[in-house]
């Protein structure tokens, strides 16, 4: 893998809730001194960014009933919307996870449904937020299982706001059970290139990090010889 293609994993992260306008520009200019996918934001943010990354192919991904995924899908669709309207070229929701946890898997089927085909619909990539910390291997797979059926373009292992962030263990099974049907990205906790480059092989074809640039440095250090 060369420089430019690791770049273009990155979904270039900032979503502190104290995000101030420099952040977003500073955010913005590293994402187009990498040539990376996409800068993940909260969706107050998407006008912004888009505004700031206009005439770049780089993506405005925004963050959807973010971290906790606890607002009804009505809440949920509107939040989308107005941030298609407002610019997202990506989507990244958390999904119900009292939902998943008291078994109702027709209700995440559709939500997930029905803000894949608001995406969709708006040609916006979508991605599904697990938020693995909190699930039971067997919740993992089940949503993974859903996701196969509605089609999603992305399922994610997290938010990198929970107890816990990306394993290895849990990409693998993800995409074991998508296979090539659905892509994995893997967020939480990935900063430096030996991390990433395991996520890659586990199955992952996006990385959200904020540490991009040292991931990058490193990668440069690694092949400056």
């Amino acid at each position: 893998m060369n420089r430019n293609e690791l770049a273009k994993l990155f979904d270039h992260t900032y979503l502190k809730a104290y995000a101030s306008y420099e952040d977003m520009k500073r955010l913005c200019d590293e994402a187009k001194s990498i040539g990376c996918a996409m800068v993940a934001i909260n969706s107050s943010m998407t006008r912004i960014c888009k505004e700031l990354l206009k005439g770049t192919d780089i993506h405005v991904g925004a963050a959807i009933s973010f971290p906790l995924g606890q607002t009804t899908l009505e809440t949920k669709l509107f939040e989308t919307k107005d941030a298609i309207d407002n610019g997202a070229d990506e989507i990244d929701y958390v999904v119900n996870l009292t939902a998943v946890k008291n078994g109702d898997y027709a209700y995440v089927e559709k939500e997930m449904t029905e803000i894949s085909k608001l995406c969709h619909d708006n040609n916006v990539i979508c991605k599904v937020i697990f938020e693995n910390c909190y699930l039971t291997k067997d919740e993992i797979a089940k949503l993974s299982e859903i996701a196969l059926k509605v089609l999603p373009d992305y399922i994610k292992t997290s938010t990198g706001f929970g107890s816990g962030g990306a394993t290895i263990e849990d990409v693998k099974l993800m995409k074991s059970i998508v296979g090539d049907k659905v892509k994995v990205k893997a967020a939480g906790g990935i900063r430096d290139l030996k991390t990433c480059m395991a996520m890659v092989e586990a199955g992952a074809s996006r990385i959200g990090t904020s540490s991009s640039l040292k991931i990058l440095e490193e990668y440069d250090n690694e092949n400056s010889h």
